[in-house]
């Protein structure tokens, strides 16, 4: 018996592309939320849960329109944050980001991704499918802390607008990363939110 979550990021949205601005999902974020829908339909979910914020609830829903009988749920500890600070070891070319970013977010994020990690990353017994709806630097804390790696390497690991990662754990084992940043669900011309230096 096997428990996987899938992490999925947030369609495109109609305001900031990145930052705490929240916004519906854009003509692009809605066709990438339905074949995102698509791509998850035969899977059976035992839990839905997502960000309040507006764009990750409309994903979760475009998600739940496909599957009757899954109740989307939020989740404060879904929220978009900065899980961390500059650290000794955190390459300098990250600190023009952090300039940005104030020590109270810093210390609001840290707390919340600890009892993110206490709340998602938990074994449950039996085959159990869950899936959560985030933010691109919620994710990339959840597949820092699965590979446990050095803490700044979130700031590394990037996904793409309705991009699925996997985790998957089966009693007694550690936790796996069986996929990343899964784009194969979207054309070309959908796979947006990645850095420029990413190909497409």
């Amino acid at each position: 018996m096997t428990h996987y979550i899938y992490l999925v990021r947030h369609g495109e949205h109609q305001d900031a592309e990145h930052g705490m601005v929240d916004g519906p999902l854009s003509p692009r974020g809605r066709r990438q939320a339905s074949l995102l829908a698509d791509r998850l339909s035969g899977v059976p979910f035992d839990s839905v849960r997502h960000s309040p914020l507006e764009r990750a609830a409309q994903t979760a829903q475009a998600v739940a329109e496909r599957m009757p009988s899954v109740s989307p749920e939020p989740s404060a500890l879904l929220f978009d944050c900065v899980p961390t600070g500059m650290t000794p070891d955190t390459p300098s070319a990250f600190e023009p980001f952090f300039n940005s970013v104030t020590e109270a977010e810093i210390d609001a994020g840290r707390a919340q991704m600890s009892d993110a990690v206490s709340e998602f990353l938990v074994r449950k017994r039996g085959e159990v499918h869950d899936l959560i709806i985030t933010h691109n630097f919620v994710i990339a804390w959840f597949v820092r802390e699965v590979l446990q790696a050095p803490e700044w390497r979130w700031m590394t690991l990037n996904q793409a607008h309705c991009g699925l990662t996997v985790f998957a754990q089966k009693q007694g084992r550690p936790w796996t990363l069986l996929s990343h940043n899964d784009m194969a669900h979207l054309p070309v011309e959908l796979r947006t939110g990645l850095p420029e230096i990413y190909p497409v």
